[in-house]
């Protein structure tokens, strides 16, 4: 599933190609919403949040959102105006917005859903504050992700952070190089983390992989192809760190409190 700051950088793609066009047809390919007609509305942007998308309409003085999850497999695409997609893709298609700029595309994607905008809370209300979220004070969204990890302090800590009804935005490759950088290994309990530092790092990691000039998703600082990563997807590897075979713990299937994990038995404590 795409972390979100990959999320993040979808929808700067979606805003800032699609903001300010009019729709001149739009194929929402999903039962629910395959007859609504969207021709005429003006996009008024793209805003992410944590792994969701919000794409916003006015039709006719209606206010609407489009609300999208890549879940899986899912993807957005820009198309400039004139060009198409593959013949080969069309089947992966779940929604296509051909406007008076680009056209946008939406595969393989996890939630297609209509509804106005004034009722966004009923699909994403449930989740913990966004890491990725710079218009509430830094300060004031650390305490409240401290706070919702403290509710449950027995509780793994790589399970904890993967919730995103905790946090939103951390993904299972933010969260095992988030437990290697501070030492913790994934199983830990979260009552005996010092949790403010642990989020003010993972808010730092985030922003960094979405600034200009950041490197995206790379957590060691080194750019070459198998560096990139302290811990994650590197069984059997040396740690970068103290050179001791990285270890991991296969998914339990159906069990979200059990994914897959990679940690240093000697960094991590």
């Amino acid at each position: 599933m795409p972390e979100g700051d990959s999320v993040y950088r979808v929808a700067r793609t979606l805003d800032a190609r699609l903001r300010g066009t009019t729709v001149r047809t739009a194929d929402l390919r999903v039962p629910r919403h395959a007859t609504a007609d969207l021709t005429g509305a003006r996009v008024l942007g793209t805003v992410p949040r944590g792994k969701h998308l919000l794409t916003r309409f006015d039709l006719d003085g209606s206010a609407l959102t489009l609300h999208t999850h890549l879940r899986m497999d899912g993807s957005w695409t820009v198309l400039a105006p004139g060009k198409v997609l593959p013949r080969r893709l069309d089947p992966d298609v779940r929604v296509l917005l051909r406007t008076t700029g680009p056209t946008a595309a939406g595969l393989k994607l996890g939630v297609v859903e209509l509804l106005p905008t004034a009722e966004e809370a009923g699909v994403v209300g449930h989740l913990g504050p966004d890491l990725l979220d710079t218009g509430t004070p830094l300060d004031e969204l650390v305490a409240q992700a401290v706070r919702n990890l403290a509710r449950e302090p027995g509780r793994p800590l790589a399970a904890a952070l993967l919730d995103q009804r905790v946090l939103a935005g951390l993904g299972n490759l933010w969260v095992n190089e988030l437990c290697h950088l501070r030492g913790h290994l994934p199983t830990t309990p979260v009552g005996q983390v010092a949790l403010e530092p642990l989020v003010r790092m993972a808010v730092r990691m985030l922003r960094f992989s979405i600034s200009p000039g950041g490197a995206h998703q790379v957590t060691t600082g080194d750019t070459r192809p198998g560096r990139r990563h302290w811990v994650y997807g590197r069984a059997g590897q040396p740690c970068l760190r103290c050179g001791t075979p990285v270890r991991v713990a296969a998914e339990v299937p159906g069990d979200a409190e059990r994914r897959r994990t990679w940690w240093c038995p000697n960094c991590q404590r």
